[in-house]
């Protein structure tokens, strides 16, 4: 995690905890001539548009009095999304024993994309179940790592 965005997930977590939500992830991002400061925030009976705003204006100020980002920029607040990035591992560890779909910067037998199910995961690998056989695949491999939402 780059280091403003850890310094502002120090600074927001415990006022949005205090707010009954979860802080997900914390995203900062240059898009086009913008920059962008994604919050994401999750709670166990989803997060709607008021959650957004309430934990919006509770970090709002706390962002400006800290300033730590130079740039002008966009602050949003949004849920992780129903097929949500797996970065952290709090997040591998929830979804165990679920579906993911793994990017992977180089094709491994063939593809760049495997959909398994996750078994487990150590600092280095992660473990997936593909058609009945483990494949262990170094992290360093990994662009990202999506749960899958079977719709």
């Amino acid at each position: 995690m780059a280091k403003i965005e850890e310094l502002v997930e120090n600074l927001v977590l415990q006022p949005i905890e205090n707010l009954g939500y979860e802080l997900y992830d914390v995203e900062y991002t240059k898009e086009g001539k913008n920059y962008f400061l994604r919050i994401f925030i999750d709670s166990q009976n989803g997060i709607d548009l008021n959650d957004c705003e309430n934990v919006n204006n509770a970090i709002s100020d706390l962002l400006d009095e800290a300033n730590y980002i130079k740039e002008q920029y966009f602050l949003e607040v949004s849920s992780p999304g129903i097929e949500r990035v797996l970065k952290k591992d709090k997040h591998l560890e929830k979804y165990k024993n679920q579906k993911i779909m793994v990017h992977l910067f180089k094709a491994i037998d063939g593809k760049k994309q495997i959909e398994g199910i996750l078994n487990n995961f150590s600092k280095d690998t992660i473990e997936i179940e593909v058609e009945n056989k483990i494949k262990i695949i170094p992290r360093c491999d990994i662009s990202q790592i999506k749960t899958i939402y079977d719709w």
